[in-house]
C-alpha cells in the first residue's frame, strides 16, 4: 500500500465494481396457503417471477401474507397448493431440509444461537454439508471480513458480547455460509436503532453489489424498499399482488389508489433520493496510511489545495479525516479510529448522505466501496447540485 496518495492517484477504484450474478431465478405458480378454521386463504393463488441476482422487496400491511409467502419459499411453511421453482427446478416436493441448505435465511436480531460462538454460528451449515474444519474456518473468516467484522476480534465472541448491529451482520454471514444462490430476509433490520439500520442497509447494498444473490426481503418500511430493492411487490390481503415494478416506476405511476396511499406523502422527494452516491462524481482526496510520515501527508494535501487527509488502516479502510493542523502536530499518522467519522457506501442514497452529514455536523461524507475501501469524498455542494438536477428532470 502506498504511504500517501493524492487526488491524481485515487485511493481505490472500488466505486465502480463489476457486478456479478450468483443468484437464480424464482418462479411461483398459483402458490396458495389455507389455514384450518380460516375462511379466507392467507396467500391466494400467487404467480410471481423473481429475476436472478435481483433484490425484490415484499411490502404491504400487517397480515397481508407477505411473511407467509416468504416462508413458503424455503418450506418453513408448506404451501397448500401451487408450485415453487428455483432456477427452473420444481422444489415444491423436494426434501425441505435439503432445500433450506440452498437458501439463506435472515431474521430480526440475526437468530443466533446464544451458547455458540460467532464462528460456530456461521459454520453450522457448512458442517452439516460435510465441510472439514480448515475449509469451514477459512469460510468463517472470509464472511466476517465480507460483513465488515475483523475475524481476529469477533470469531470467538458470543452473541451476548455483540451489539444489535453486529449480531445482524453475523446473521447475514451465517446465511451466506454455504454460498446459497437465494437469500430470504424477514424484516431483518426492524429491531435496531435508526443509525444502525442505515449502516446495515448500506452493508447489504455493498454485499449484494459484490455477490449478486437473489434476495427476497420482507419489510413494512416503504422507504427501505425504495432504497434496497431492484423491484418492489406491493401486496394486499391474501398476498394479492397489487403492483410489481421498479421503485421509480411505482413512485411515478402507482397502479391503484391503494398503492398511492401505501407509498404515502412525499413521493416526489422519494424519487429524488433514488439517486445513489455512486452516481455523483466523487472528490478524490489525499490519503495516508497509519504509521507513515505525517509531514509528508500534510505537504501532499496542502499541494492539492485540501485542508484534511483521510487516514486508511492496513486494509485500506478509512478510519479518520484529521485536518492539516491536527495531523501536523503528529510525527507519524495516528491509528486513532474516529467513531464519528461520517461514512456512507457508494450504493447509499443522496438522502442517506445528507442525513449522515447533518448527524455528524459535517459538510461532507467519506464514501466507501467494495470491502469498505475508500472510494472518495462527497461534499454537500455536490449533493445539492445533484438534487437540483433531479428536481429539474422530474419537473420536465
Amino acid at each position: 500500500m502506498s504511504e500517501t496518495t493524492t487526488p491524481e492517484t485515487p485511493a481505490s477504484d472500488a466505486a465502480v465494481p463489476q457486478r456479478r450474478v450468483s443468484g437464480v431465478a424464482i418462479r411461483l405458480d398459483g402458490v396458495t396457503k389455507h389455514y384450518p378454521g380460516q375462511d379466507r386463504p392467507a396467500v391466494d393463488d400467487v404467480d410471481l417471477e423473481i429475476p436472478a441476482g435481483e433484490t425484490v422487496m415484499f411490502v404491504g400491511p400487517s397480515g397481508c401474507g407477505k411473511t407467509t409467502l416468504l416462508k413458503m419459499l424455503n418450506r418453513l411453511i408448506e404451501p397448500s397448493g401451487g408450485r415453487i421453482h428455483l432456477d427452473g427446478e420444481d422444489v415444491t416436493d423436494q426434501d425441505p431440509d435439503k432445500l433450506r441448505r440452498r437458501i439463506g435465511y435472515v431474521i430480526q436480531a440475526g437468530g443466533l444461537f446464544p451458547h455458540m460462538t460467532v464462528a460456530t454460528n456461521i459454520g453450522l451449515v457448512p458442517r452439516m454439508l460435510g465441510w472439514d474444519k480448515p475449509r469451514t474456518a477459512t469460510r468463517v473468516d472470509e464472511l466476517l471480513d465480507l460483513v465488515g467484522l475483523d475475524p481476529a476480534v469477533y470469531r470467538d465472541r458470543y452473541p451476548r458480547e455483540l451489539s444489535g448491529g453486529q449480531q445482524q451482520r453475523v446473521g447475514v454471514a451465517r446465511a451466506l455460509a454455504a454460498d446459497p444462490p437465494v437469500l430470504l430476509m424477514d424484516e431483518p433490520f426492524g429491531a435496531v436503532d435508526p443509525v444502525t439500520r442505515l449502516r446495515l442497509q448500506d452493508e447489504l447494498l455493498r454485499i449484494q453489489e459484490e455477490l449478486g444473490k437473489t434476495i427476497v426481503f420482507v419489510t413494512h418500511d416503504f422507504d427501505e424498499a425504495v432504497k434496497l430493492g431492484d423491484r418492489i411487490v406491493v401486496f394486499d390481503i391474501g398476498a394479492r399482488v397489487v403492483q410489481y415494478d421498479t421503485p421509480d416506476a411505482i413512485l411515478a405511476s402507482p397502479a391503484e389508489e391503494y398503492v398511492a396511499d401505501f407509498v404515502g406523502a412525499g413521493a416526489t422527494l422519494k424519487q429524488l433520493t433514488l439517486t445513489r452516491v455512486g452516481d455523483v462524481e466523487l472528490e478524490q482526496v489525499t490519503t495516508a496510511a497509519v504509521g507513515t510520515d505525517a509531514a509528508a501527508a500534510v505537504a501532499a494535501a496542502r499541494a492539492a489545495g485540501q485542508d484534511f487527509v483521510v487516514v486508511l488502516d492496513e486494509r485500506g479502510r478509512p478510519i479518520s479525516w484529521p485536518t492539516l493542523a491536527e495531523l501536523g502536530r503528529a510525527t507519524t499518522v495516528p491509528a486513532t479510529v474516529d467513531p464519528r467519522l461520517p461514512v456512507v457506501g457508494v450504493r447509499s442514497t443522496l438522502n442517506d448522505a445528507l442525513d449522515t452529514m447533518l448527524a455528524a455536523s459535517q459538510g461532507g461524507v467519506v464514501v466507501t466501496g467494495r470491502r469498505e475501501a475508500l472510494a472518495g469524498v462527497l461534499k454537500v455542494e455536490a449533493v445539492m447540485a445533484a438534487i437540483r438536477r433531479s428536481r429539474a428532470e422530474v419537473a420536465g
